[in-house]
């Protein structure tokens, strides 16, 4: 099978979604299948394109093989993830070019176009229109939704209306919609009237051989904090995080725990924000670290007796299933977990850390303080937590189930007569 997957983000970029579309990607092509990954440059989120693709950069179009993928880069405008205007301009300028290039490519057996963000959608859309293909439209997040949750714009507002005007027509002609869990099946089904037949749920995985117990780290002595309890938040520092509830219990533990700090690693739209409240409070059980190569990610994981796992309180975070908390599981890490909904659901499941409110700074300290004072229950629920994601939560399996997916879709049918037809 020729598989073209369109994703604004690609390694070396950080985050979820490029991890997917690389890790996803390279079990396909371990599994026979060719693989052309359509991407971005990468910029996310500092808009600074590194260096050693500068040069590509002003060619416009830059060719890679990575894992046995065939990775063409496309141009955009890099902007860093802070304003939305800019975020608007980023978007747009590679949903324009990936369109474009997307045209050039050799024709596909499927187009797979995977958010965030929405308008890559359209890109995916208008190529596999063009190759007269079948088009499925992977969902990752909830749009327009996931902005009204994050307090940017509201249902009546200009912005709302257009994106969800973007997102009923993608889920209207997309051939199939792929969703990360249920939950979000059933809101496409209830609130878009989607027929639940043209959904598939294929989970966010991880790669248990990378993200396991066993990676070995200095970082506990080289932060001076072999006799300390490491407390991490890891990842995106974005608005839909609510970041002030970490710093608030790192505030309320600072006298009364000394023994216990705080590790916040990665970038984001709100890490300004973040270290100024900071440093207003004048934390001094509160470290601050750039972000990290993939790669080296397990490593910080493993260097922490706990990890966070915190979202603002919305239903539409109901839905979600943070791939975080599952690559902490991973590791063999206790997690608190601020956030209800599918996510509470898989935790408690797994028996692999503890649920607090969402946003609440005083069950977040109490949660620390019993993992602090519990140490082999804090162990215990690490190694549930293991335990389930290799049962569950492969991104071999996952990536096994997304190909049953692709060729039910391809044999359908209606798919042949109209491949025979054309």
């Amino acid at each position: 099978m020729k598989i073209l997957y369109i994703s604004q983000y690609f390694p070396p970029e950080m985050g979820a979604p490029a991890a997917r579309a690389a890790e996803l990607s390279r079990h396909w092509v371990s599994l026979g299948h060719e693989v052309t990954v359509l991407t971005g440059f990468p910029n996310h989120p500092t808009g600074v394109v590194p260096a050693e693709y500068r040069a590509r950069f002003r060619r416009l179009v830059g060719h890679e093989q990575v894992d046995g993928v065939n990775v063409v880069r496309t141009w955009l405008l890099p902007f860093p993830n802070r304003k939305a205007y800019e975020r608007m301009l980023n978007y747009s300028s590679f949903c324009i070019s990936a369109a474009s290039t997307g045209l050039f490519l050799s024709r596909p057996d499927v187009v797979i176009a995977s958010s965030p963000q929405l308008l890559v959608g359209l890109s995916g859309w208008w190529v596999a229109r063009w190759k007269r293909v079948p088009f499925l439209f992977e969902v990752r997040d909830l749009w327009p939704e996931s902005l009204a949750a994050v307090g940017l714009g509201n249902a009546d507002s200009l912005l709302h209306k257009t994106l969800a005007k973007i997102a009923g027509f993608l889920y209207r002609s997309a051939d199939r919609v792929v969703v990360v869990t249920s939950a979000f099946e059933d809101y496409l089904v209830e609130h878009w009237q989607m027929p639940r037949e043209k959904i598939s749920v294929i989970e966010n995985g991880v790669e248990t051989q990378l993200f396991s117990p066993d990676a070995r780290t200095t970082l506990r002595r080289d932060l001076c904090a072999e006799e300390k309890f490491i407390v991490s938040y890891i990842g995106t520092m974005g608005m839909a995080h609510g970041l002030e509830t970490v710093i608030a219990a790192a505030a309320q533990l600072q006298d009364t725990n000394p023994e216990v700090i705080f590790l916040m690693v990665g970038e984001g739209a709100e890490k300004g924000r973040v270290v100024e409240l900071a440093r207003e409070r004048a934390l001094s059980n509160l470290r601050f670290i750039d972000q990290q190569p993939r790669e080296k990610i397990p490593a910080y994981i493993c260097a922490s007796d706990v990890c966070l796992v915190p979202l603002k309180k919305t239903d539409v975070f109901k839905t979600v299933i943070p791939t975080k908390m599952l690559e902490f599981m991973s590791c063999a890490r206790p997690v608190i977990l601020g956030v209800d909904g599918q996510a509470r659901g898989i935790l408690e499941e797994a028996r692999a850390g503890l649920v607090v409110e969402p946003e609440n700074s005083g069950a977040l300290a109490n949660a620390i303080c019993f993992l602090n004072a519990n140490r082999e229950r804090s162990r215990e629920l690490g190694q549930n937590g293991r335990d389930y994601i290799i049962r569950r939560f492969s991104r071999r399996q996952t990536a096994e189930r997304y190909i049953r997916v692709l060729q039910r879709l391809l044999s359908e049918p209606e798919r042949r007569e109209a491949d025979i037809a054309a």
